[in-house]
């Protein structure tokens, strides 16, 4: 699914467009390092990444922030495994806040 890597490049992009309101100096950081390798295949391991499409979002754009974060901050210059490994920690609690409605279901889990 494209939902993690789109989230997750997107979020990477805004956010230091964001910083600096330059659409370039954006795309170096978007286009440097191993992001793209990252958000395309560690990212969408089927067994660490969340089931939802909603959840998939979530878990990209936690990624993408993560990732600026440990990148502007930290001592390394490369922050996507770190922030991928931190946020494979978290997979189970967006998996609980966004979960998949059934059909014929109504809220509560009860069958109509």
């Amino acid at each position: 699914k494209w939902y993690v890597p789109m989230a997750f490049i997107a979020t990477v992009f805004a956010c230091y467009f964001f910083m600096t309101f330059d659409a370039a100096y954006a795309l170096s950081h978007v286009l440097a390092g191993g992001l793209l390798l990252g958000a395309i295949f560690m990212a969408t391991d089927y067994a660490t990444s969340p089931a939802t499409p909603m959840g998939q979002v979530v878990y990209g754009i936690g990624c993408g922030a993560l990732t600026v974060f440990f990148r502007y901050f930290g001592l390394f210059p490369e922050g996507v495994t770190y922030a991928i490994l931190l946020m494979n920690a978290f997979v189970w609690f967006i998996d609980r806040l966004t979960p998949i409605r059934r059909f014929g279901t109504v809220k509560g889990g009860d069958s109509k």
